[in-house]
């Protein structure tokens, strides 16, 4: 069994999607499923279940992606070492979040094992909020950046998850809300949020904001997102309120403003995201450290489909 083989069938069962398989491993849907075939029949059983609407894995395939994973990330990690090593990583790595709780909690011990392994290689770290932070990442104004998943943009690479939290929302100091101490999807409705329609991904800006309420009431989104001193200025002045995660609390603070833990949506994650076009030897290596480092393993997608 070979290498590309392995990384086919590693990709698909985190995808659990052909089509976005085939997206990351630049294949056709056609090249996926003929080599998934051909590792059940090597391996003697299913590896996949497949239906109308969804793909998931046997428990013969979940045995092998446990078995595999591990091995495989440790060859791809001695290979970029060694180009690493043969190459050299000098210049500067430019790393943006979208806010610092997107870095989550390991993101300064992160740059730090990075830049002591590459003393030759400055990192610059910056905050781009939504609107900017993609369009400066296709531009090769930025080389990585933390982003809110979930995303599928063919052009990108989603790479090691940072963070999975808790959501939360910000909302003025004395509100009612921060009075009963929680919130939840359908109190939404009775406010505004923030409108960041075509700054980020739609599949993104959906578990941001969902547009609407568990019972169908719509959530009215208002002013353009912009930096977070910005958000918390503006929901101090009682304009909108904030969905975000617990976190944020560790990073801003505002006199006029609570954070309370905000119910009926999942944990939000966010991750490294970079241009597959410019995946650097500096970029792989940061990415390694974040992957050994985080200590977190994406949940999405949830679901998927068949080829």
């Amino acid at each position: 069994m070979g290498l590309r083989e392995i990384e086919i069938f590693l990709t698909l069962a985190e995808e659990l999607h052909f089509g976005r398989a085939a997206e990351r491993m630049y294949l056709s849907q056609s090249r996926v499923s003929q080599t998934i075939r051909a590792m059940e029949t090597r391996v003697g059983g299913r590896l996949f279940e497949r239906t109308s609407r969804s793909v998931r894995l046997t428990p013969l395939g979940e045995r092998l992606r446990d078995g595999l994973r591990p091995g495989f990330e440790q060859i791809h990690l001695a290979l970029a070492e060694a180009r690493e090593i043969a190459s050299g990583i000098t210049g500067v790595l430019r790393v943006s979040l979208l806010n610092f709780a997107a870095g989550g909690p390991a993101f300064s011990e992160i740059v730090r094992a990075f830049t002591t392994a590459h003393p030759g290689c400055e990192v610059d770290v910056y905050e781009a909020f939504p609107g900017e932070a993609l369009g400066r990442l296709r531009r090769a104004e930025l080389d990585v950046v933390a982003h809110w998943l979930p995303m599928r943009q063919p052009d990108l690479v989603v790479g090691p998850v940072l963070i999975r939290d808790e959501r939360a929302l910000v909302v003025p100091k004395g509100h009612p809300l921060a009075e009963r101490g929680h919130a939840t999807v359908e109190d939404l409705a009775d406010h505004h949020v923030i409108d960041a329609e075509g700054m980020v991904p739609a599949e993104t800006l959906e578990a941001l904001y969902p547009p609407s309420t568990p019972t169908g009431r719509r959530i009215v989104r208002r002013y353009r997102e912009g930096r977070m001193i910005e958000m918390l200025s503006l929901v101090a002045r009682g304009e909108i309120v904030h969905p975000t995660v617990v976190s944020l609390a560790d990073y801003y603070a505002h006199p006029g403003v609570s954070v309370i833990p905000l119910r009926g949506l999942p944990p939000l994650e966010s991750a490294l995201v970079w241009a597959a076009e410019r995946e650097t030897a500096a970029v792989r290596a940061f990415a390694a450290f974040a992957r050994r480092l985080s200590g977190v393993s994406s949940a999405w997608p949830a679901t998927g489909s068949p080829s």
